[in-house]
């Protein structure tokens, strides 16, 4: 046995065992069932026992490799990995050192690495509860495959099993020294009796003789020996709901210029079956010659593991948390280093500067982006639209490419009968009838087709009525070579009548007259040549067309067969179409609207594509075929892919290598499919979207899955997702915009000022005022004009955006210092700063800086609500634009509960604040006011020299 399996593996390293996916299949399907068996190591009547269990020992199990999860604990910590979370652990870190490990005893101070800690934690919560997703795209194709098959075997020990070392080339014409090989059906030696077995499907190994009937799943990758009347489900492949016809005949290829051969694509390879599929009808014998990781499913399996690459939303949060680390790395050493040179106190500085780091940083930023995304994903489930991952929403409204599959999505993946058409092309029911009569009285597979004849005819006419008025005698069932079949029926006259449907050629093939409504003439090339014509053109429609033929009192009952269908009368041909959706012109119109341009990657033929594309109003200027797509270099390919709307008959590597270059040219690019031929270029791109009726592996791979198949659905998407993004922007641009402008303000009184404009705790607690009225924002309105277009994210605006409008919000400060300090401070201290200073009034002075600090801390905390009002809109705030009631109670709250701590006795002696006279308020108000008209102006100048203000 060990000889055995030592030769077995010898050979496996060197045959289709462990070949590459495309060269394996490739290989099966262009060669000869003698070769194929030949590599595959089959043998006539199955496998001897003691040789597939060496090959399955060697080879391991027939099933697909399982992703291995992170444990729950481990994906609890990753959602506290985002640059910005980093950044606020890190700012809690310095602080703890600074006011707690450093600080002096009895003056330390943990607030503020308990409000960072508390946010920190809300927001990986958040993104937790939202993140978890259910098992891997890989797990879910291990569900394809638990169950039983049929193989052949063979009881004989094969011990003094030898296998010769010589390399065997890769052609039909290749031999094999090894002694018992198969090397076809027909030639290969009978070593004993075989005997049918049902195994797990994780027990079949390459070279076992599979036997499939009706109703069986395919165990593995296969190349067809021996087929009868066989028809295949590929939906969970291809996402196309009509079967296929497979056949044991060799696949031929192109070859390109160069002699080289083009790949095949899934569609040509119709002597292979694939694991996962399902016979729908008729029976077969196969040969297995991939299994597990390496069969079609497996490679896909295999390449949905591989990390995926980083979408839009990733990139731009992460820029945008470089620029404010930048921002902060430079600005918090100029305020410490002023500090302390102006004022001589390095420790009182440092504390500044840390509180100022902390004050400057968007803390809520984690929570507002999770708590956006969440809102966003429980609006879009009301809309049909389940989110799988929470930044899957900001990337469907960045979005300005969608790029999806024809079948399914942009059609009602059915068949209807388009049209019923006499010889002379005209709409003729005769057709029709004859066709429902054939399709009726079958009793082969009733495909999409027969249902439409069936469909389209008990819309015309009372079905019954035709039923009872013939009778079955007897039918020719459908084969490959035919590509027709016939039914015999007789009428209440006991005349019987001969009717043929099938592929134009065959039926012309088989006809010597045509029908022509008022007689019967003879079938002439000028007449072939015309319907021909016609066929073309309607298949240029998108059309697929079946031919009918019939003759009147054939042979004598019972005696039918091939050899009767010949001397037949065409009576003309119906046009079948898979239409479009009734919403999907709409859809496509409402999407261009917004700024998306919809192209279509199909497996399918270009003509019925084309037409499609026509029907939905996708204007098909340039077209690019699958083959053409893999000869192009990346650079070609990038040009191409931006003229392009229609890439047909592509592979599903094919698709994703067009995503990529779609988003290597600056695109944000999102991916509809509902099958596994989809899974690659949904991984691809920036959003995968899928619906609730894909097979299970497409619905894994998806970010966002649509309840209805319907563009309309994803139109909604895209707005809630723009919407999404508007919010957290505006939190974005508003609070870093305001926080620079006091970092400004902190310098200018660092330099001027003899003491410090606000204490650490009174920075640190403005910011949680302002963090706690901003809770309301992923619950704000958001203009029409703002979510008109793709919004991605663009750090470069956040820092233009903070150097526009920052010093205006510092200019405001300045004055309110001056306010402060020649005004209310001395009202209050009774007298100025000069003169406390002279008279050595230390209790004065002590109540001039707290009179000084407790109006830039209440001023502050309106400017920066004033703020985040005049620039969550283009428009003019409250008039033209009017924030939602939550955001509006909130800040109102928010400063109503700022104004009033400084009369609030004990709280306003922890925070060394005092009561301010009422005239403050006056003067608070007409600098709010020109705030506000200087803010609108600057805002418009902003908008008009940058084209948006978010």
């Amino acid at each position: 046995m060990a000889k055995t399996r030592r030769a077995i593996q010898n050979q496996t390293n060197r045959t289709l065992d462990r070949g590459d996916l495309g060269a394996l299949l490739g290989f099966a399907a262009t060669h000869s069932e003698q070769s194929v068996c030949r590599k595959a190591r089959a043998y006539t009547g199955g496998l001897p026992i003691d040789i597939a269990q060496a090959k399955l020992d060697l080879n391991g199990p027939n099933a697909v490799s399982e992703t291995v999860e992170d444990p729950t604990v481990i994906r609890f910590l990753k959602c506290f990995a985002s640059p910005f979370t980093l950044i606020l652990l890190a700012l809690a870190a310095i602080s703890y050192i600074t006011n707690v490990v450093l600080a002096p005893s009895g003056e330390q101070d943990p607030t503020t690495v308990i409000i960072i800690a508390i946010m920190v934690l809300i927001s990986g919560i958040i993104d937790f509860v939202q993140s978890s997703r259910g098992a891997s795209a890989a797990a879910a194709l291990l569900q394809m495959v638990t169950a039983t098959t049929r193989v052949r075997r063979r009881p004989i020990n094969f011990d003094d099993f030898e296998v010769s070392h010589t390399e065997t080339p890769h052609d039909s014409s290749a031999t094999d020294s090894v002694p018992h090989a198969a090397t076809g059906t027909a030639d290969m030696p009978d070593a004993g009796s075989s005997f049918d077995k049902e195994i797990p499907f994780e027990d079949v190994v390459v070279g076992d003789l599979v036997l499939l009937a009706s109703g069986d799943m395919v165990p593995a990758d296969c190349r067809v020996l021996d087929a009868k009347d066989l028809f295949v489900n590929e939906t969970a492949l291809t996402g196309e709901s009509e079967p296929v016809e497979k056949f044991p005949t060799v696949v031929h290829t192109r070859r390109r210029a160069d002699g080289t051969r083009y790949p095949l694509s899934l569609s040509e390879c119709t002597n292979l079956l694939f694991a996962g599929t399902t016979v729908q009808s008729g029976s077969a014998t196969a040969v297995v010659v991939a299994t597990g990781d390496n069969t079609y499913v497996g490679r896909m399996s295999a390449l949905l593991r591989q990390p995926t690459t980083k979408t839009s939303f990733d990139v731009g949060l992460a820029s945008v948390s470089k620029v404010l680390v930048a921002f902060m790395l430079v600005m918090c050493p100029i305020v410490f280093i002023v500090n302390g040179t102006m004022k001589g106190a390095w420790l009182d500085a440092l504390l500044f500067s840390v509180s100022v780091a902390v004050g400057i940083t968007p803390q809520m930023l984690p929570v507002i982006v999770t708590t956006c995304l969440s809102r966003g994903a429980t609006q879009m489930a009301k809309q049909d639209v389940i989110v799988k991952t929470p930044s899957a929403i900001q990337n469907l409204g960045a979005i300005d490419i969608l790029c999806t599959d024809k079948t399914g999505t942009i059609t009602a993946d059915e068949v209807i009968l388009e049209r019923h058409l006499n010889v002379l092309g005209e709409e003729d029911e005769y057709v029709l009838r004859y066709a429902f009569l054939n399709s009726y009285f079958q009793t082969g597979l009733r495909n999409l087709i027969d249902s439409a004849i069936i469909n389209a005819t008990g819309q015309l006419t009372d079905i019954n009525n035709l039923i009872n008025s013939y009778t079955k005698v007897d039918e020719v069932p459908f084969d490959f070579e035919r590509r027709r079949m016939s039914v015999v029926v007789e009428d209440i006259t006991n005349n019987t009548h001969m009717i043929t449907k099938g592929a134009v050629e065959e039926i012309l093939s088989v006809c010597t007259s045509v029908n022509l409504e008022t007689h019967i003439s003879p079938l002439t090339n000028a007449q072939r040549q015309d319907i021909l014509r016609r066929v073309h053109d309607l298949n240029h429609e998108g059309m697929r067309v079946v031919a009918v033929a019939q003759k009147d009192n054939p042979r004598p009952v019972g005696e039918f067969g091939v050899d009767d269908e010949a001397d037949m009368t065409l009576i003309g041909y119906l046009a079948f179409l898979d239409p479009p959706k009734a919403s999907a012109a709409e859809a496509i119109k409402k999407l261009g609207e917004k700024g998306v341009c919809v192209k279509v990657l199909t497996g399918d033929n270009e003509g019925v594509a084309a037409a499609v594309c026509k029907k939905v109003g996708i204007t098909v200027d340039a077209l690019l075929l699958g083959e053409e797509v893999e000869n192009l270099s990346e650079d070609a390919l990038r040009k191409r892919v931006e003229q392009t709307q229609l890439f047909a008959k592509l592979s599903p590597m094919q698709k994703a290598r067009v995503v990529e270059a779609l988003r290597k040219n600056s695109h944000v690019v999102g991916f509809m499919g509902d099958g596994i031929n989809d899974a690659a270029a949904m991984r691809a791109s920036d959003v995968g979207i899928s619906v609730d009726t894909a097979v299970d592996v497409a619905k894994e791979s998806a970010d966002i899955i649509l309840l209805q198949k319907d563009l309309l659905v994803l139109e909604r998407g895209v707005e809630e997702g723009r919407r999404t993004y508007g919010n957290t922007i505006k939190y974005i641009k508003a609070t870093a915009s305001s926080n620079f402008g006091n970092v400004l303000s902190v310098m200018v009184a660092s330099v001027l000022l003899p003491f410090l404009p606000m204490s650490a705790l009174q920075l640190l607690l403005l910011g949680l005022a302002y963090t706690l009225t901003c809770i309301a924002i992923p619950w704000d309105t958001v203009d029409g004009s703002f979510l008109a277009r793709p919004r991605s994210w663009d750090a470069r605006s956040i820092t233009g955006f903070m150097l526009w409008i920052g010093p205006v919000s510092s200019l405001f400060d300045v004055l309110t210092f001056a306010l402060m300090f020649f005004v209310i401070s001395p009202a209050i201290a009774g007298g100025t700063w000069a003169e406390l200073a002279a008279a050595g009034n230390t209790t004065g002075q002590a109540l001039f800086i707290a009179a000084f600090q407790t109006g830039w801390f209440v001023e502050s905390m309106w400017t920066q609500t004033f703020v985040l009002h005049a620039l969550r809109t283009e428009k003019l705030p409250f008039i033209q634009s009017r924030p939602s009631a939550a955001l509006m109670i909130l800040t109102v709250a928010g400063i109503a509960a700022v104004s009033a701590l400084p009369y609030l006795s004990k709280v306003s002696e922890a925070l060394g604040l005092v009561g301010l006279p009422v005239s403050f308020f006056g003067w608070l108000l007409a600098l709010m006011l020109g705030y506000l008209v200087l803010i609108s102006i600057v805002k418009a100048l902003y908008v008009r020299r940058k084209g948006s203000l978010l």
